[in-house]
């Protein structure tokens, strides 16, 4: 079944008329939108069209002067990070944020903090080493090593991330935020600077990531062939407001995203 004929019926998140400005700077302007649970959900547009902001809003970065977010049906207001990401949410940047002197393993590791931190920090738990904690640190290790696996890095588990090439940090990000255990996951230019075979893989790992672990998914990509290809549905910005929403086909074919976006006909 492709992508484009799968049906979701239950709601994740709905954004409900959003507006962010900073001072006389309108970066969203009423936008609404929702994101079925199990899809994936493209956010695309112009430079400078609100989406970065979007998800700043989604994950709490941001908190929108107006409207509201509903998150597994419960209003959501002034809600930082760490508290969407105790909630299901975690999320990859468009410039990577790694910690370049750490290894692959360790970057990944971070991701579990929430996690351990109901115990204590797992660098705490490596120091003590004993008894329950030693017990919970051996569980967390085993699966971050499945992630590890599951992204084909075995063979950089032990390198520092900052002597990695481009494509393979991104993945290593992607694998820190897998380590969350998100319900929601959302990915910010996972694809920008790769190059072609770079982009099959994480294709590849995103749609992986969406069927076996049933992970929702919202991306902000400017490759459209990808967008196209792998995307459920589709959400249009232009200058911080909304004029389009619907499946790829639905959106390709829209005259105000070909003018505004596209160019001519995808």
């Amino acid at each position: 079944m492709s992508a484009q004929e799968r049906v979701f019926n239950e709601t994740l998140l709905s954004v409900e008329n959003i507006s962010l400005s900073f001072g006389a700077v309108k970066a969203i302007s009423d936008v609404s939108f929702d994101i079925k649970k199990g899809e994936i959900r493209a956010i695309i547009g112009p430079n400078g069209a609100g989406k970065t902001s979007m998800l700043n809003c989604i994950n709490g970065f941001y908190h929108p002067q107006l409207g509201q977010m509903v998150y597994k049906g419960a209003v959501r207001k002034q809600m930082k990070p760490h508290e969407t990401a105790a909630n299901g949410v975690a999320r990859t940047f468009q410039n990577v944020a790694l910690f370049r002197g750490m290894t692959t393993l360790d970057n990944i590791m971070t991701g579990r903090n929430l996690k351990i931190n109901k115990w204590k920090t797992w660098l705490l738990a490596a120091a003590i080493f004993v008894g329950p904690t030693r017990d919970e640190e051996r569980v967390h290790r085993a699966f971050v090593e499945e992630i590890i696996k599951f992204l084909e890095i075995e063979a950089i588990r032990k390198t520092p991330v900052g002597r990695l090439p481009y494509g393979l940090q991104k993945r290593v990000e992607l694998g820190r935020a897998l380590a969350a255990e998100p319900e929601l996951l959302l990915l910010d230019e996972p694809m920008a600077g790769m190059n072609l075979e770079e982009k099959q893989d994480m294709c590849r790992f995103i749609l992986d990531v969406n069927d076996e672990f049933g992970t929702t998914i919202a991306l902000i990509e400017h490759d459209m062939g990808v967008v196209m290809d792998i995307s459920d549905r589709v959400v249009v910005l232009d200058h911080g407001s909304k004029i389009a929403d619907g499946t790829p086909d639905e959106v390709k074919k829209n005259q105000d995203v070909i003018d505004a976006y596209l160019g001519v006909p995808h």
